[in-house]
């Protein structure tokens, strides 16, 4: 089975002085999360839509899903974890408890706050965690990258080359990425970033999806403006 895994916990507080977390904000005329929701509802590849949020938001996105969507039994709302691992992995807790976990769940992880993803971009995801087992969508790095590792002076400047920015999705097979996070230390999963760090911190291959320079993540001001511009486009 197949799950589309949408990741809104966040509280947005790089957005500024905003009443509701970023995800809730109204582009075109719906809120971010709704866009995004609906990239994957339109995928009959998914057995169920999985939106994990804070506890106190649940009712008010249950309540925006109701508004937006005809069949509301292929998404389910369910509480995040308290950080973005924690979110994925009560993901595939529900999994487990509703359809049991087997070696070929896949999951499809995607921030609620990137609603541009594109079609191809989630089919690639799919058809990528099936075979290879785990995927991170990234577009090739447009600027040099420095590294500074006392934050004042450069301490090395990657081959511009080999460098790429994440995006999301991220896919994984779900009883595997399970497996894996149940195995780390306490002190490996305080460093964690994403998910694919789970999967290269214990040795197992994750191969790249292309994404898109317009899958962007809305975080600051600026990007509304730019997510409104891109709505107009579409």
């Amino acid at each position: 089975m197949i799950f589309g895994v949408i990741l809104a916990g966040g509280i947005g507080s790089r957005m500024g002085n905003v009443e509701k977390p970023k995800q809730f904000l109204t582009i075109g005329d719906k809120p971010i999360i709704i866009h995004t929701i609906e990239k994957f509802y339109v995928n009959s590849r998914f057995e169920k839509i999985i939106v994990l949020c804070p506890n106190q938001w649940i009712n008010h996105t249950k309540n925006l899903i109701r508004k937006d969507f005809k069949n509301t039994e292929r998404i389910v709302v369910i509480e995040g974890g308290d950080t973005r691992n924690e979110t994925i992995m009560n993901s595939i807790r529900y999994i487990e408890k509703e359809y049991g976990l087997d070696d070929d769940t896949i999951i499809v992880t995607h921030d609620s706050v990137r609603p541009f993803l594109t079609h191809r971009i989630i089919e690639d995801n799919i058809n990528y965690a099936i075979e290879y087992g785990a995927c991170d969508t990234v577009i090739p790095a447009s600027d040099t990258i420095v590294e500074s590792k006392s934050h004042e002076v450069i301490s090395d400047i990657p081959d511009r080359s080999i460098m790429y920015q994440g995006q999301t999705p991220q896919s994984f097979k779900a009883k595997r990425l399970k497996e894996l996070y149940e195995s780390l230390t306490p002190e490996e999963k305080k460093i964690l970033t994403d998910a694919c760090k789970i999967c290269v911190m214990k040795g197992e291959k994750v191969y790249l999806v292309e994404g898109e320079v317009f899958n962007i993540k809305i975080t600051y001001p600026y990007d509304l403006r730019v997510a409104e511009t891109l709505i107009k486009g579409e």
